[in-house]
């Protein structure tokens, strides 16, 4: 699967399952890490933690497994890695710390995705 496809279903699959404030940063042309981050937030740790379980179960019906994990126990922050595409599930908290979007996003390479 193309990263623009992959990572199009996975904010498909945040928005299904009511992820807050969700972005699509096209990191391509600033790292060798990943084409795109995927950032959302959840209102809770038991959120944070709910939304990377649905993310890992619509992945992995399409055939694609995460290459890494991290975070997700806690609640406050979890990473999935699927290669070309990372994703980043925080709480408020954390969100406001790491604030990801202002050292990778500018006006050209970020989206909000609504609706």
């Amino acid at each position: 699967m193309d990263s623009k496809l992959l990572t199009q279903e996975i904010c498909n699959i945040l928005l299904a399952k009511k992820a807050r404030d969700i972005v699509k940063i096209n990191v391509a042309q600033k790292t060798v890490l990943a084409d795109y981050f995927i950032i959302a937030g959840g209102s809770s740790t038991t959120q944070v933690r709910a939304l990377c379980e649905y993310v890992d179960e619509g992945m992995s019906k399409l055939g694609v497994e995460a290459k890494r994990r991290e975070g997700e126990s806690e609640g406050r922050w979890a990473v999935l890695d699927y290669g070309d595409c990372i994703v980043h599930i925080f709480n408020d908290e954390s969100r406001l710390f790491y604030h990801l979007e202002r050292l990778w996003g500018d006006e050209s390479n970020i989206e909000r995705i609504t609706d």
